[in-house]
């Protein structure tokens, strides 16, 4: 188990932040890391392999390779299945699940290409264990053994993980969508947040929702392990050893960043929405960093900054099924809907800003918005998460970069607007800050 070829899959875009997450929390040289389409790939132990699981923020999951070989048709799958010793990672008593995915496999049905991949683990189980199979499961099962297909390969994983990293346990209050955990962090990172040893500058959501975006800066902030609150489908795996685990999970405590009594919060989020600040509110409660943020209510279009510090604004307005646009922006206006009303939080009768069209109305208050930037808050950074290429020119601004993000099958960008106070014009078709 010190010889461990694992591989963590992320979001297309995540992976040089990946890499660079895993070379510290594993110690890994940059070399002894290997970047690759939609995850790394990496040689180490199952401690690291626990590890992992434990403290990063942006895998999906992590798995670990048991079998890579070649393949024709399902035979050879089912081939490759048997020959893996599954009775060294977990006994019948487990139940199973059997998940492909392919990439120019010249296979026609991956579910076929599951089913003897199933079976062979099980014929393979009657015979190592006198008769006796494991069950199929496929709502919550005990074991998730992965299969990735291309033109003439196979690769077999068996999971560690069990739920999705992005469920980290302290998520219990949600909107509508609601942001994963991982693309938030992902967005920290790209926004260089958290680099380097210097103070941590102010942050602030001000389309908060549910406080994805805050709770998980609070909680790099604080040094909190991102899988601090939850359990992992390792633990009941043979390899597992119960006093191995609470040691790495005593040193990850041991680690945390205590607030020093009385200091002021740098981490801030405001929502139009006085049901999803409490949302918010109780999920940092959960997450144990509820004394780091400061949450209030408010319009988007009205607030003015939450500290005197210049810092950063993170912010992922949501895209695709939107309602009316409230508070300020919304005022005397009416949106067709083309999806299905969301009802909307009972004393406000409406849903924040960061409920939005993506329509001319949309439009319409990211300009009202950069304009209330631009006058309010020189000197901050706006990071914004949208699949709209067209936004810059939305808000008549400049980016300064713009990073490719996945937000599963949605291609977004990640725009960071530099606020300079004082108005922007167009010359000959340039946008000019």
């Amino acid at each position: 188990m010190n010889q461990l070829q694992l591989f963590l899959p992320c979001a297309a875009g995540v992976e040089d932040y990946l890499a660079a997450e895993v070379q510290r929390i594993t110690g890994l040289p940059v070399a002894g890391v290997l970047k690759q389409r939609g995850g790394v790939a990496l040689r180490t132990s199952w401690r690291d392999a626990m590890r992992l699981n434990l403290c990063s923020r942006l895998a999906q999951r992590v798995l670990v390779l048991l079998s890579f070989t070649e393949y024709r048709n399902e035979q050879d799958l089912y081939r490759a299945a048997s020959e893996v010793a599954w009775e060294a990672w977990f006994t019948p008593r487990e139940s199973i699940k059997v998940e492909v995915t392919a990439q120019h496999s010249p296979l026609t049905s991956l579910n076929f290409a599951a089913l003897r991949i199933k079976d062979s683990v099980c014929d393979r189980f009657r015979v190592k264990a006198g008769g006796v199979r494991p069950d199929v499961n496929t709502e919550r099962p005990d074991v998730r053994i992965y299969t990735h297909l291309s033109t003439d390969s196979c690769s077999l994983y068996i999971d560690t993980s069990g739920e999705a990293l992005f469920k980290r346990g302290w998520r219990q209050d949600k909107g509508e969508a609601p942001l994963k955990e991982t693309l938030a962090a992902a967005m920290i990172a790209a926004s260089g947040w958290a680099d380097g040893d210097a103070d941590l500058r102010p942050l602030y959501d001000p389309c908060c929702g549910s406080g994805t975006i805050a709770i998980e800066a609070a909680q790099i902030a604080c040094n909190i392990a991102a899988g601090s609150l939850r359990h992992f489908a390792f633990e009941k795996y043979l390899p597992f050893q119960k006093h191995v685990w609470d040691a790495i999970k005593q040193e990850a405590q041991a680690a945390e960043v205590v607030r020093a009594p009385g200091q002021k919060p740098i981490i801030f989020g405001s929502d139009v929405a006085h049901r999803m600040v409490d949302f918010a509110q109780r999920n940092a409660e959960r997450a144990g960093v509820a004394d780091v943020i400061e949450f209030r209510g408010g319009d988007a279009l009205q607030r003015m900054p939450p500290c005197d510090t210049p810092g950063i604004m993170l912010l992922n307005p949501p895209y695709g099924e939107r309602i009316e646009v409230a508070g300020v922006a919304g005022a005397g206006r009416s949106v067709q809907h083309s999806v299905r009303r969301i009802e909307a939080d009972t004393q406000e009768g409406r849903w924040g800003a960061r409920e939005l069209p993506q329509s001319e109305n949309g439009g319409e208050f990211f300009g009202q918005l950069a304009a209330h930037w631009k006058k309010n808050y020189p000197g901050w950074s706006a990071w914004i998460l949208t699949p709209d290429l067209k936004l810059p020119g939305k808000m008549r601004l400049k980016e300064s970069r713009r990073v490719p993000l996945w937000n599963g099958p949605i291609e977004c960008r990640l725009f960071r607007f530099d606020m300079v106070k004082g108005s922007a014009r167009r010359e000959n078709g340039v946008i000019e800050k």
